[in-house]
């Protein structure tokens, strides 16, 4: 993907996500598994990973987990330095680890239901 076009899709996602996320998470009482790359350049981990706890506590949320991943990118690939210049070159769909992560938090809550419905 070429300069420009990486400016439009970013141009295009800044018109339909929330101008406050925080904002929008503070009134989120479902489970939320949040997952940050450590090579994200769009939502570094630094200071959102944080402000993600301080958003879901203020809900009153105590079922969620928030991660940073480690050498992953904005779409949780594994990658070398998160530019949006390298997405063109990887083939890989998600990460095994964001997988796993996500998949064992799935796993986790589906059990805990199930658990709780034979009781």
């Amino acid at each position: 993907m070429k300069g420009p076009a990486i400016a439009l899709l970013l141009a295009l996602a800044a018109t339909v996500l929330p101008a406050c996320p925080a904002a929008t998470l503070s009134a989120v009482g479902c489970p939320v598994p949040a997952v940050i790359g450590e090579k994200d350049v769009h939502v570094p981990p630094k200071g959102n990973l944080e402000a993600l706890r301080r958003a879901l506590d203020s809900a009153g949320n105590r079922d969620y987990r928030v991660e940073e991943l480690p050498g992953v990118n904005h779409f949780l690939q594994t990658a070398e330095t998160g530019s949006p210049r390298e997405y063109g070159k990887i083939e890989e769909t998600i990460s095994p680890a964001a997988l796993e992560l996500i998949g064992d938090w799935i796993l986790e809550r589906t059990m805990r239901d199930r658990d709780r419905t034979r009781q």
